[in-house]
């Protein structure tokens, strides 16, 4: 019988070695991967649309536009934008088993199945609809929202249908995870407040997340800069004015929204109301409920614009309109943003579909430096794909995924992503973490740097274990030409150049080291570079 258990273990670490060893080599045999169907007749006007607006504002400013990136460049961009990580080798050789023409269209497929897509997005939506701090402890669970919003995102639910929920449900934030939309305002310090909603700040959350306009900035005087009154924000935070919390969680209440003069210090009434679009609003219904079908009429002018935005934001790096939540800063926004708001407006809101279609357009497959223009020029109209600094868990995400050769997804071990959520959530601590405004364009840091250069992650990723990819490499690499093909796959998603080879097979050659320092050193060098911490 020991005999028996013996033989079976070597035999599971031998099937384990040569799953190891298939990802390293381009694949030639085994089954196909599926390819998806073609898009619809509507869903190719509406690209075609979006590049030809884009294509005749080049025109007009006498832009060059910059030439297609390759493949590997353009899924390295969406994995990024759509699960926060690049992609791990086994992805890329799946990737490459593929005929050309079909390989984004199927990339684009597998990333929207993938539960770390939903993780990932609704992460990034959270930021904006509920902040990045832990809110009120009694009153909210963000960890529990972000679930919730996440498995939304993963059956594609129409976002019209998310957002009512963030503003209508009523119930228990434990029980009903779309209620911390609305108690994550209480303040329970705030004894004036009584632990109740505040109105003032929803309507905020409401204006910037779902219509990307400021108009809290006309909450003590008229807007300084756009056509918005003081008596406009008021009149749309009493519609949360009788928002009430009690035991049985959040529910509408009775009583009339005041608010108290700056001047007189006296209150006076305030009749919920809307500035624009005002036939929108149905006449009857509890207030909320009634702010919620203004919000996401298919005919409100900023609901799809502002979607499409920060859609548009979360898989270029850069919204095609800043300030993201200012809509109105822009006096001349792309028409680009009015086609696709169009589309997804007369689509059901699908926010997969969205993704598809502005992951199909040529400014999003455009590389990220135009040869036949000047680079800033072309970036500010979409001449090129912009280079964006990664997120600090685009960091880790991707050196995590770097180092190790099979995909680290929902399939995975769950002690592998126990150890991935832990290793994350300490190097996004260390390493600093961007808040609620994470479109600002900051720069990077010189303690990020260190981080990255002397961080506990990076170093336990780089030095040799059994499951660490330069492990991996050392033992399973044929040669020093396919070791280093398969580092530079694993972490900067591409093969390297002619000079990159010669350099580094020279340096794999140096036996004085031992090639598996060697590959080490490479791995270190290559997620230290300046290329692994931006998206291009």
């Amino acid at each position: 019988m020991a005999l028996l258990k013996n033989i079976l273990f070597v035999a599971l670490i031998l099937a384990g070695l040569a799953a190891m060893g298939a990802s390293l080599v381009p694949s030639k045999s085994g089954r196909r991967v599926a390819v998806v169907a073609s898009p619809d007749g509507e869903f190719k006007e509406t690209v075609t649309k979006v590049d030809e607006a884009f294509a005749t504002a080049w025109a007009r400013d006498g832009i060059q536009p910059a030439l297609p990136a390759d493949a590997l460049t353009v899924a390295r961009r969406l994995s990024l934008g759509l699960t926060g990580t690049i992609p791990s080798l086994e992805e890329i050789r799946k990737l490459e088993e593929l005929p050309e023409g079909d390989r984004l269209d199927w990339w684009i497929s597998h990333l929207l199945h993938d539960r770390r897509y939903a993780d990932f997005v609704a992460e990034r939506f959270a930021r904006a609809f509920v902040g990045t701090e832990n809110g009120p402890f009694i009153f909210f669970r963000r960890r529990k929202f972000v679930l919730w919003l996440a498995a939304e995102i993963a059956r594609n639910r129409p976002y019209d249908q998310i957002v009512r929920d963030l503003i209508t449900t009523e119930g228990l934030w434990t029980d009903k995870p779309a209620t911390n939309f609305i108690t994550v305002t209480i303040e329970p310090d705030n004894k004036e407040k009584q632990n109740q909603p505040d109105p003032v700040r929803l309507a905020g959350r409401v204006t910037r997340a779902f219509l990307g306009i400021r108009l809290d900035c006309a909450q003590c005087h008229d807007h300084p800069f756009a056509d918005w009154k003081q008596g406009d924000f008021e009149g749309f935070a009493a519609f949360f004015g009788q928002t009430r919390v009690g035991f049985r969680g959040v529910h509408d209440g009775s009583g009339e929204f005041k608010v108290q003069d700056r001047k007189t210090r006296e209150y006076r009434v305030v009749e919920p109301r809307v500035a624009r679009a005002a036939d929108l609003l149905p006449v009857d219904g509890p207030l909320r409920r009634r702010l919620a079908t203004w919000v996401t009429h298919q005919g409100n002018p900023w609901f799809a614009k502002a979607t499409v935005n920060r859609v548009w934001a979360i898989l270029c790096g850069q919204p095609l309109v800043t300030p993201i939540d200012n809509l109105e800063a822009f006096e001349s926004p792309p028409e680009a943003l009015a086609i696709l708001a169009d589309d997804f407006a007369r689509n059901g809101h699908d926010l997969a579909r969205l993704i598809r279609i502005i992951a199909s357009t040529r400014a999003f497959r455009h590389e990220s430096i135009s040869r036949l223009d000047s680079s800033q020029k072309a970036e500010k109209t979409w001449a090129s794909f912009p280079l964006t600094r990664l997120r600090p868990e685009q960091v880790a995400g991707s050196v995590i995924q770097a180092a190790s050769i099979s995909t680290i997804d929902a399939e995975s071990h769950l002690v592998t992503r126990l150890m991935r959520f832990g290793e994350q959530n300490d190097f996004v601590k260390r390493y600093g973490d961007s808040g609620d405004d994470e479109f600002d364009g900051r720069g990077g840091t010189i303690p990020q740097r260190l981080v990255m250069m002397n961080g506990k992650l990076v170093q336990e990723k780089t030095m040799g274990g059994p499951f660490n990819t330069t492990t991996r490499v050392e033992w399973l690499a044929g040669n020093d030409e396919s070791a280093l093909e398969a580092l530079f796959l694993a972490t900067l998603t591409r093969r390297p150049d002619t000079e990159e080879r010669d350099h580094f097979t020279r340096s794999l050659a140096d036996r004085t080291v031992g090639r598996g320092h060697g590959i080490q050193d490479i791995f270190w060098a290559l997620v230290n570079s300046t290329e692994f911490s931006w998206n291009h």
